[in-house]
């Protein structure tokens, strides 16, 4: 039996289209680690450089520029991925469809920009710092490019792209702390990581000796790209809103310092989101493939998904309350003292944030995308009402347990609203209380 099973590994490791596909997830997640850690790491620094003020104002800037920017990505990335794989020969006219639509949203986006804006507090120093992080969203419609490789499956390409952009921002962020500057050249440098990654991904096109498609627009490729991608705006929008409304939130009624403190528990825990992604599309397929030999397997496996995966942020979140204290204060110091309460209560969010990117894929593998977007928006609405009220009542805690709870009804408790989502939210239940044990049922439920 063991001679069988090394002998078809080796079979498959021998075709040329294994090794390819191999090759390309390799590249792309070395590039995503290297990220991480490079983030990670020059970010402490930079934070530890300016200080609670000075890093709040510079994370309210990024949240605020990222609830719009993700309007002007329009959500049709993988929608383009999949047509650039079915109809190569329709490349340009798709490409060039795609670059001026996220032109046109990012056009809108700095529109929406500069019309809310006069309703906030901010002083003119901050929205010069929102406008100059948000010219950047312009540059993201050059992203096209990478959705074109991906279709080729030459991650290494982007990789290399996303590499350069990576080591010169780093560079960039450690000179200027090393020679004090102001925090107007870093937010500069969050421009110039835009304008960079897009001038890396137009060299790496046209090393490929590929016809421009800059003045192609197709209006037929338009409106089903649109058609077919709006639950996904919704999606990227509500996403958006959960992840960085709070910190807008907390400018407005409790100003940049806390901010700072709020901002440090939000990275300290959005760190670990690489391993829900690596741990879903690993597993996933295998989950996919069991719905097409056995309806009872395929649950048993998206259970599992679910135990691991929970089983996974609750060794986190447990680690990351325990010493919570001693994290803080080694890598951010001891002025960030106050962001460990916040932590402890905020870490606890990435046990629906893991279950969620399990959720995501039954729900693609359901097409029930739809009804996602919809738990995400309501979701969304209940994060802005709690954060009100809780963070005038509670301050930083209030917002984090706004986090929390709206996390817990969007992504859990909403299953159980619609009939087609009540057996993914008997699954969650099962997955919650069992987590500590993965593996099969007697009855093989």
């Amino acid at each position: 039996m063991l001679n069988n099973i090394h002998n078809r590994i080796r079979s498959i490791i021998k075709k040329r289209g294994f090794i390819r596909y191999l090759n390309n997830i390799l590249w792309l997640m070395s590039e995503k680690v290297l990220r991480i850690v490079a983030g990670l790491l020059v970010g402490i620094w930079v934070a530890r450089f300016l200080g609670p003020e000075q890093f709040g104002v510079l994370s309210y800037v990024l949240s605020f520029t990222a609830i719009f920017g993700c309007v002007a990505k329009l959500g049709f990335d993988g929608i383009l991925i999949r047509d650039l794989v079915n109809e190569p020969n329709e490349r340009d006219k798709y490409l060039g469809t795609a670059f001026w639509l996220k032109i046109i949203g990012a056009i809108l986006a700095l529109t929406s920009i500069a019309i809310i804006l006069p309703f906030t507090s901010n002083d003119a120093t901050t929205n010069l710092y929102i406008f100059i992080i948000g010219a950047g969203i312009i540059f993201q419609s050059f992203e096209v490019i990478d959705f074109y490789f991906q279709s080729k499956v030459q991650g290494k390409v982007v990789s290399i792209c996303k590499t350069i952009q990576l080591a010169l921002s780093s560079l960039i962020k450690i000179y200027l702390v090393l020679v004090k500057a102001e925090l107007v050249w870093f937010v500069l440098v969050v421009l110039v990581d835009s304008l960079s990654l897009a001038i890396s991904y137009i060299i790496a096109y046209r090393l490929q000796k590929k016809p421009t498609f800059y003045l192609i627009f197709d209006l037929a490729i338009a409106r089903k790209l649109l058609k077919e991608s709006w639950p996904m705006i919704l999606s990227g929008v509500a996403i958006s809103v959960y992840m960085k409304i709070d910190q807008v939130m907390i400018k407005e009624i409790m100003g940049p310092v806390s901010v700072g403190y709020y901002a440090v528990a939000v990275r300290l825990t959005e760190v670990w989101l690489f391993i829900t992604a690596a741990v879903t599309t690993s597993l996933f397929p295998a989950v996919l493939n069991a719905k097409k030999v056995d309806e009872r397997l395929y649950y048993q496996r998206l259970l599992n998904l679910y135990r691991l995966l929970i089983l996974i942020s609750v060794v986190i979140s447990i680690a990351m309350t325990l010493f919570s204290v001693e994290i803080v204060e080694t890598a951010f110091g001891s002025e960030y003292l106050p962001s460990v309460d916040i932590l402890i209560i905020y870490i606890w969010s990435n046990i629906f944030i893991f279950m969620n990117n399990g959720s995501r894929m039954w729900y693609t593998a359901e097409n029930k995308q739809k009804l996602i977007s919809f738990n995400l928006v309501i979701g969304a609405v209940i994060n802005v009402f709690l954060n009100l009220i809780l963070i005038n009542y509670y301050g930083l805690i209030g917002a984090a347990f706004a986090t929390l709870i709206s996390y817990f009804l969007a992504i859990y408790l909403g299953n159980a609203i619609f009939k087609g989502t009540r057996i993914n939210f008997k699954l969650q239940t099962k997955a919650l209380l069992t987590f500590y044990w993965i593996g099969w049922d007697k009855n093989g439920k």
